[in-house]
């Protein structure tokens, strides 16, 4: 029992190397790319990221670059025609970074990733778990226990940002005439901002997010809609289809409520989950049958005529 229990190495992250088809060397961090298994041996990851996983990327790799239209929209002025073009090049921007993001990761040159499965919120956090056998010395057993979740995202955000700074300060000055020379770059300095913020929110919460990045999307995308159709008067079906950017905003908020609920069911039981896709045109069919009874006018005027 005694050798038995000196053999297996502390902590929740620690392993042993195996070498040759036998385990050798003193307990400590795993290489990137593998991770300790229940008999604290390093094991390679080499399965395929669930579907949930795919998601969480997606809806890292989707947060810059509805930040980047959110931003060209703001300053680009309701007048300028560059704004279409610049949404276009964004989105080219963050697809080709996802595309060779993939790419660099292993398995190198395709586009598939393998993945240590995530089995707790700790994997996301291994370096509050080092372990102190003696209450002593710390066993140092930091690593990416999620790999490649973790530093993935923070690889693709580096390729947008380098992609953008290469891209866009062109095409803005080329075709950006309309718009004065201090609001041309702006939402070019908006992404210099946002970035590292990104950057930090995945650094610090990534484990949080991937927990919690379906309900952030069904919450967000619904006050964010509704605050699009009060802001643009939407009262009913006319108003809707009067112009087409509205329409174009309406089906890119279904989208998002769609990824939501995909996202927190995880098509388990397809059966079950694809009928809950029904739900989604619900939140704005909703507002249009409901405005007309909390128009701010009507209600002042109603309260006036009851004294």
């Amino acid at each position: 029992m005694v050798v038995a229990m000196s053999s297996t190495c502390p902590g929740l992250y620690c392993g042993r190397m195996m070498v040759n088809g036998s385990v050798e060397g003193e307990c400590g961090v795993c290489p990137r790319g593998e991770r300790a298994n229940i008999q604290k041996v390093c094991e390679a990851c080499t399965e395929s990221p669930e579907l949930y996983d795919w998601l969480y990327l997606g809806f890292m790799a989707m947060l810059p670059l509805v930040l980047h239209w959110f931003f060209i929209e703001w300053y680009s002025g309701k007048k300028s025609s560059s704004a279409l073009l610049q949404h276009v090049t964004a989105m080219l921007e963050c697809s080709l970074s996802a595309v060779v993001t993939l790419l660099v990761t292993e398995p190198v040159g395709m586009l598939s990733i393998y993945s240590c499965r995530v089995q707790m919120l700790s994997d996301w956090y291994t370096m509050l778990y080092n372990p102190s056998p003696d209450y002593v010395n710390t066993l140092h057993c930091t690593q990416e226990a999620v790999y490649p979740l973790y530093t993935i995202v923070l690889i693709y955000y580096a390729f947008c940002l380098v992609l953008m700074m290469l891209l866009r300060p062109l095409l803005v000055k080329k075709i950006a005439c309309g718009l004065g020379k201090s609001d041309r770059f702006k939402s070019i300095y908006a992404a210099l901002y946002f970035f590292p913020i990104l950057t930090v929110l995945q650094a610090v919460g990534g484990g949080l997010l991937y927990y919690a990045f379906p309900y952030i999307i069904l919450v967000l995308s619904l006050v964010t809609l509704a605050v699009y159709m009060s802001a643009s008067e939407i009262q009913s079906f006319k108003n809707l289809a009067a112009k087409k950017k509205r329409l174009v905003v309406l089906f890119s908020h279904w989208l998002l409520h769609a990824y939501g609920i995909i996202s927190i069911s995880r098509l388990d039981k397809l059966e079950q989950d694809i009928p809950l896709l029904a739900l989604v045109p619900g939140p704005a069919l909703f507002y249009i049958a409901t405005a007309k009874f909390t128009e701010p006018s009507r209600i002042l005027s109603e309260g006036g005529s009851g004294h």
